[in-house]
């Protein structure tokens, strides 16, 4: 079973996994660069997984499912492209299989999704779409705080192995900035010279990990006293507790 991320838009990834006959497609924004990537590889579409209703997420849907019958499956509580599978945290999905659990991850949006593969060949991987990001987190569009951070959690609390496959490459933006909050992070400034030196080749930073991200990522470090300190810096009226953090980390970042 093979993980391979396939550059669409700008910055987006369509995340494939596939075993050479079969593969599963992630939030596939756009068909066409992920038809002829099939057709060059002589691979079927199987199934097509949906973590939230943006349009970078979901435009390719409906041409991919005319031209290869695959099944779709999505959050229950947002607009989707029908018809498709509906689910929602607590439920699983088997694909190419392999079990997915799906988890509420909202903030991003009202009813984005994850799906986590405990079990997955090469160890566990959670698609995650654009709640959690390599050193970032998604912009609350339509979520509070709280919702982001108790999303998170349930993403940061899974084992340390778990591959994360995000689809955006804003990883070095990200760096930029978890830089500015723990500029002593000795982790965090070895991490951003290595994905420096990816970007230069122009070779994808993803997936990162759960354990790394722990480590790195300020949106997941909002009880270390050094991360709430600098958030009260940037706003001196951030409360102490981790969602106050939190939101200040995010209104800091959408101006940084």
């Amino acid at each position: 079973m093979q993980l391979h991320p396939l550059p669409a838009f700008s910055d987006n990834y369509i995340w494939i996994l596939h075993d050479g006959q079969r593969a599963l497609a992630v939030d596939p924004g756009e068909s066409a660069g992920l038809l002829q990537w099939l057709a060059q590889h002589r691979i079927q579409l199987d199934t097509i997984l949906i973590t939230h209703h943006h349009a970078d997420h979901t435009g390719g849907v409906a041409e991919l499912r005319e031209a290869t019958g695959a099944r779709v499956i999505g959050p229950a509580f947002e607009t989707m492209p029908e018809p498709l599978q509906r689910v929602s945290g607590g439920e699983s999905v088997e694909a190419l299989g392999i079990r997915f659990e799906v988890i509420d991850v909202p903030g991003h949006t009202a009813g984005h999704i994850a799906f986590f593969a405990p079990d997955a060949p090469g160890g566990p991987l959670v698609f995650c779409g654009d709640t959690l990001f390599s050193g970032g987190c998604g912009r609350l569009f339509e979520g509070t705080p709280a919702q982001m951070h108790e999303s998170l959690s349930a993403l940061a609390a899974l084992p340390g192995s778990t591959r994360v496959c995000c689809t955006h490459e804003y990883t070095l933006s990200n760096l930029r900035f978890a830089v500015a909050v723990e500029p002593d992070n000795a982790d965090l400034l070895g991490y951003q010279s290595r994905c420096e030196q990816l970007r230069a080749q122009n070779v994808p930073t993803l997936p990162s990990s759960i354990e790394l991200e722990r480590r790195i990522n300020p949106f997941l470090r909002t009880g270390v006293p050094g991360v709430a300190a600098a958030a009260r810096r940037h706003a001196p009226d951030t409360g102490t507790d981790a969602v106050s953090v939190l939101a200040a980390l995010r209104e800091w970042k959408n101006v940084f």
